[in-house]
């Protein structure tokens, strides 16, 4: 399917949520606006949320201390049915689903801190449970599932059936427009045919969420369209069970549909707004991820406190030696933001106050990356045991620690729900939404004269009253944010650099105009700056939430400052590199190597090596018919 790089553009921006209803904090924030009320004080949950949550965890903690085997599972490369079974048991399908449906009705806060616990027992399972709960059947039905809808899946999904989120094409990944699957209306029905890849939970999956193209016809207005799909449907076959390099256990596959009826009543929404369905799911899906990430975090910090303090080496433990102590720190440190600002983020969601579709981009983008740094560090740390298998090391007689194995699985993160580069692009766009509203037709080639003058109106008041804002603002007063103590000197930071990196994206916008669309390597350093100003700003509320908590419990609350304080410092110095970078950079001189390659120049330095990979087309045959391979759909009794 052929799609110009203009149509894939306009399916995205179709997709995308047009209105800011409620505010955010990281929207102002890229906009130079350092609105520290709508996060501080620290929001609080409900106290009957919290004693159900913890209730769930202590019940949960014991059934991943005895019944999750990690170890067999990485060695089996598949999570055990009486595991699946037990979850279930315990009601775990059903964190996110409310009571009403058989659902525990988990708050975002305590979902994730589930999650976390799971997944440092298996990723696996923790990525079984959050692509169920997260992408699959009960997040969209919850957000825009009719009554009857719930009332036929919900209980389902709370307590039995599997689901699944079946978007991505072996063709199309994070450019729908090429979608190729197609459902078109026939009668009551619609006929679903297409080819799926990397369908997690797609092997073992009871109810599936299908993407697909509706043809515009009579009667139809066509367009990408969301369908929740019985998995044993006749026509639905699984072709392959996926392996990876992580992940071990993934019930992960391609999926066939040919000819596959699926009633209307199936339908989830109106038809055309599957993409947008999805995109709004994820505002809050994508949260699941960023838990986990802080769940290898703790692992991590345990790992590397206990091994550097056993490991001698020139007289003292490794962990005083420091350039093993820098690493330590930074553990420490990232732990502690990445776990503010998904806290944050997820109480935000919980309480429904704040637009939170760019915090939890932000957290997903910066947990993902982070981790993985984390778990590097930690292999690191090891040494030539933190290269070696947890089986070799308990084989050998020494603890079993399976740090190669974290590095992994983590790997996936940066890809999994929107790669990183995607997710600068997304975060990117909504952070300039502002400027677009107001100067878009400016930029726009397609605009007529008239459109680009009543534009430039607009967009002249719109700055009249915007740019002067960006020049001084009470981050540059000494005595700002004194609640905080010697945090205070942290967000008085964060709100002079808002301010600098709004002024650095206007003059981008000024200097590029309607080419800034293809400046990803600028692009991507503004969100990586407005990330970290984020996880700073989070992780001084934080730290000063725990310190009241703290101080009204007897303690002084000063090693969370001590943490956060950390953070800050190592942040800042990240920050001011990727200010640097903004315009000292060698992106130019890239686009020509990039067009040299492509062009063959460079073919000679590819010369002196074999190249082990199999025979066959990059990009899998995917044409629409029937299976012709047989169907591993296991269901999971």
């Amino acid at each position: 399917m052929t799609v110009s790089e203009r149509e894939a553009r306009e399916v995205a921006e179709a997709a995308r949520e047009q209105d800011w209803r409620k505010p955010s904090f990281a929207k102002e924030m890229f906009l130079g606006r350092f609105r520290l009320d709508l996060i501080h004080p620290h929001p609080e949950p409900n106290p009957e949320d919290v004693r159900r949550g913890e209730e769930f965890l202590a019940t949960l903690r014991e059934f991943c201390e005895t019944k999750i085997d990690g170890a067999r599972i990485e060695r089996e490369d598949r999570i055990p049915d009486e595991v699946v079974a037990g979850l279930k048991q315990l009601g775990a399908l059903g964190m996110k689903v409310g009571p009403e449906y058989g659902g525990l009705g988990l708050t975002q806060v305590y979902y994730n801190k589930a999650l976390a616990m799971i997944s440092s027992a298996s990723p696996a399972v923790g990525a079984l449970l959050s692509a169920h709960q997260s992408i699959g059947v009960p997040q969209p039905l919850k957000l825009f599932g009719t009554k009857e809808q719930k009332d036929a899946f919900l209980p389902r999904c709370a307590r039995t059936d599997i689901s699944a989120f079946l978007l991505t094409e072996p063709d199309v990944g994070s450019d729908p427009a090429r979608l190729a699957t197609t459902a078109v209306p026939d009668g009551d029905d619609y006929v679903l045919d297409g080819v799926k890849l990397w369908t997690t939970n797609g092997v073992v999956a009871d109810l599936l969420v299908v993407m697909a193209r509706v043809p515009k016809s009579d009667g139809h207005r066509g367009g990408i369209t969301a369908f929740v799909v019985e998995g044993g449907s006749e026509g639905v076959t699984v072709e392959n069970r996926n392996t990876f390099m992580g992940l071990r256990g993934l019930e992960n596959g391609v999926t066939r549909l040919h000819q596959v009826r699926v009633p209307a009543a199936n339908r989830i929404g109106k038809e055309g707004e599957g993409l947008k369905i999805a995109l709004t799911t994820l505002n809050t899906g994508r949260l699941s991820l960023p838990a986990t990430c802080v769940g290898a975090g703790k692992w991590c910090l345990k790992v590397a406190r206990e091994w550097g303090e056993a490991r001698v080496q020139w007289g003292r433990p490794v962990a005083k030696h420091e350039s093993v102590g820098s690493k330590m720190s930074f553990i420490a440190a990232t732990t502690f933001a990445l776990e503010a600002v998904l806290d944050l983020a997820s109480q935000m969601a919980d309480e429904e106050r704040n637009d939170i579709r760019i915090e939890a981009a932000l957290a997903k983008l910066y947990g993902s990356e982070m981790a993985w740094l984390m778990a590097d560090e930690l292999v690191q740390i090891r040494g030539g045991r933190g290269f070696e298998t947890a089986e070799s090391l308990a084989a050998r007689g020494e603890r079993g620690v399976p740090a190669e194995q974290l590095l992994r699985d983590l790997r996936i993160n940066r890809i999994f729900e929107g790669s990183t580069e995607i997710m600068h692009l997304l975060i990117a766009r909504e952070a300039v939404d502002a400027h677009l509203s107001v100067a878009g037709d400016l930029i726009d080639p397609d605009k007529t004269l008239s459109d680009k003058s009543r534009a430039a109106v607009a967009a002249g008041g719109f700055y009249a009253r915007w740019l002067p804002k960006l020049v001084a603002g009470p981050g540059q007063l000494p005595g700002t944010y004194a609640d905080f103590g010697e945090l205070a000197v942290h967000l008085r930071y964060v709100e002079r650099t808002s301010r600098k990196l709004a002024r650095s994206t206007f003059y981008a916008m000024s200097r590029w105009q309607g080419r800034m669309e293809t400046k990803q390597g600028f692009l991507s350093r503004i969100v990586d700056i407005g990330a970290e100003l984020f996880a700073m700003s989070a992780a001084c509320v934080r730290a000063d939430k725990l310190r009241r908590d703290a101080l009204s419990s007897g303690p002084d609350g000063t090693y969370p400052y001590q943490l956060a304080d950390a953070f800050c410092r190592q942040s800042k110095i990240r920050v001011e590199e990727l200010f640097g970078r903004l315009w000292n950079n060698t992106d130019d001189l890239d686009r020509k190597v990039v067009k040299g390659i492509l062009g063959g120049s460079y073919t000679w330095l590819e010369e002196g090596v074999v190249d082990p990979s199999s025979d066959g087309p990059w990009i899998a045959e995917a044409a629409p018919g029937p299976s012709k391979k047989k169907n591993v759909h296991r269901r999971i009794g």
